[in-house]
């Protein structure tokens, strides 16, 4: 297949042997075969690579016409490819530009998350400073039966006094819980007014999929908790461009997202950080998601920070990943995603931290297709 390399489809060095060539053709064959989800184009040009790279000879014809494009093989030429580059006339095996990923369809039913949410709990603010209704209603309840006693029993002139000293003392207590409910209660209400206004913020890079993808899945699924509030498009503090693609905030957790289009294949990380794709180093891509972790958590201490690569296909075929237990910044497909982080998220659904929303609202650009 012309503008193909065989070696970056298989996703192995120039030089690897041919056990190498074979061990990676069977984890990609899993995952490219029509019956798994594969098209039958991209299968077969798996099927050519290998078939092309297993033989010796028709392995040296492909590198002595890989290396001499435009003449065809040469008799006797063993001219190894440009270390440093692509030849200009190969289309990279990247992006497909007629491809568009499959907008993620997850079965709420599969989350095991879904159905313990409350959609309808009114929302706390943290900290919380009111003492809540029931601890006021209950002061009022206990004041009031305070007073039969009064009423019923024949006490004597000083037992009286004593009785009236502790019912003027339940009603002062009662007074200052009423009160600071009430005052709490103004509170929320201006904080909602002022700030908590929205459960969407920023916009989204309409010339990126994944982007989009990123947001509707985010707005269909993780607003099912009554505190989530999501943010596109956030700025590192003290910059002024998006660095950071989404982001979640649920209680006192936020988690930081960047949508990616990479190719189809098993995507992992290295106990060192490093994202792997295949068994192999990947350097299809990177990510600055690293620093923006550092960043939030130095802003917001107080809070749970993590960070997610979401990973959609950008040819036919499909991501997988491997649990994301310990890594610094795991890839993930949107399945993985709603299932792990949905569910970290629903431990504290209804509630929104003030300074955490403050925060971020002001790093949320005006605008991320600038």
């Amino acid at each position: 297949m012309r503008g193909v390399d065989y070696y970056e489809l298989l996703g192995v060095e120039r030089e690897a042997s041919s056990a190498e060539i074979r061990s990676a053709y069977r984890s990609l064959a899993k995952v490219m075969h029509p019956d798994a989800g594969g098209s039958s184009g991209g299968f077969r040009a798996l099927q050519e690579a290998y078939d092309t790279l297993r033989d010796p000879a028709r392995r040296r014809a492909y590198d002595r016409g890989w290396a001499h494009p435009r003449s065809g093989p040469r008799s006797g030429s063993a001219t190894r490819p440009p270390r440093s580059g692509r030849a200009p006339w190969n289309r990279p095996f990247g992006d497909d530009p007629d491809f568009v990923p499959p907008k993620p369809d997850v079965d709420p039913d599969d989350l095991g998350w879904w159905r313990l949410v409350d959609t309808g709990q009114r929302v706390r603010y943290a900290p919380v400073a009111s003492p809540g209704h029931a601890p006021a209603l209950t002061a009022l309840c206990a004041w009031f039966f305070l007073l039969l006693p009064v009423f019923a029993l024949d006490l004597s002139p000083l037992g009286l006094v004593v009785w009236l000293a502790m019912v003027a003392a339940a009603a002062a207590w009662a007074f200052r819980l009423v009160r600071r409910y009430l005052a709490a209660t103004r509170t929320d209400r201006a904080f909602a007014a002022e700030v908590d206004t929205e459960v969407v913020r920023g916009e989204v890079d309409d010339e990126r999929v994944c982007e989009r993808l990123t947001a509707d899945l985010l707005s269909e699924y993780l607003t099912r908790l009554p505190g989530a509030r999501v943010f596109h498009g956030l700025a590192w503090p003290d910059s002024v461009f998006v660095d950071i693609d989404h982001a979640v905030l649920c209680g006192r957790r936020l988690v930081l997202v960047e949508s990616k289009s990479w190719l189809p294949g098993h995507y992992q990380t290295g106990d060192d950080g490093s994202l792997w794709r295949n068994g192999h180093l990947f350097r299809g891509g990177g990510t600055r998601l690293p620093r923006g972790l550092a960043e939030y958590r130095a802003l917001l201490p107080h809070l749970e920070v993590r960070a997610v690569l979401l990973v959609y296909p950008s040819r036919a075929g499909e991501v997988t990943v491997d649990p994301t237990d310990g890594a610094l910044v795991p890839p993930m497909t949107p399945e993985v995603f709603l299932d792990e982080v949905g569910a970290w998220l629903a431990e504290d659904p209804a509630v929104v931290d003030r300074e955490a929303l403050r925060a971020i609202v002001d790093l949320v650009c005006e605008s991320t297709a600038a």
